[in-house]
């Protein structure tokens, strides 16, 4: 697991109210406390009686091992169409330019790794000039090792593919932009 996926999984956790949190992959494990569990055991530990408690925020196993996602390479023969181009995506709390504004962004549900296509030697589930509706797999993100098909939940046609092929995205990151009116 990357440092960015556990930072971002303790911010969920914190907006989540959960007070403790354990995840064990492995050899790699993962122990979150929040401050509201320490209060309640101290709490409850000075109803009984006197007794020091460590507060632990993040504890992982001694022997971390961090898997590289899939290399994924492009067939020679094929390069990619320059109307494809890839950009990095706006920030979500950034408001669209004017050229945009009538588009619809599809953004990913989880944090992950994102694939254009369901292996290698298949063609992207949907490119640059598609038209596609709310049932449509437009990628794959996978978390944890388990890969998430991501529907577009968007009626309209891609405009441009926002992210390169086997990125890591964030919760909420623009995928694709879509033109809803065509």
């Amino acid at each position: 697991m990357e440092f960015k996926q556990i930072k971002e999984l303790v911010k969920l956790i914190h907006e989540t109210n959960l007070t403790e949190f354990k995840m064990k992959d492995g050899d790699f494990e993962l122990n979150v406390r929040t401050q509201k569990f320490a209060d309640s055991k101290i709490a409850a530990a000075q109803q009984s009686k006197p007794q020091v408690l460590p507060v632990q925020t993040v504890a992982a196993a001694p022997q971390i091992q961090a898997v590289a996602p899939p290399i994924v390479q492009a067939p020679a023969a094929a390069p990619a169409p320059a109307a494809e181009t890839l950009a990095a995506a706006p920030p979500a709390t950034e408001a669209a330019s004017s050229d945009e504004s009538n588009y619809i962004y599809v953004k990913s549900p989880i944090v992950g790794t994102f694939y254009r296509s369901s292996s290698p030697d298949k063609p992207p589930f949907v490119k640059v000039g598609d038209t596609i509706d709310e049932k449509t797999v437009v990628c794959i993100v996978e978390a944890m090792k388990l890969f998430n098909e991501i529907e577009a939940e968007v009626k309209g046609k891609i405009v441009k593919v926002l992210i390169e092929d086997a990125s890591p995205v964030e919760y909420d990151q623009a995928l694709f932009l879509v033109d809803p009116n065509a």
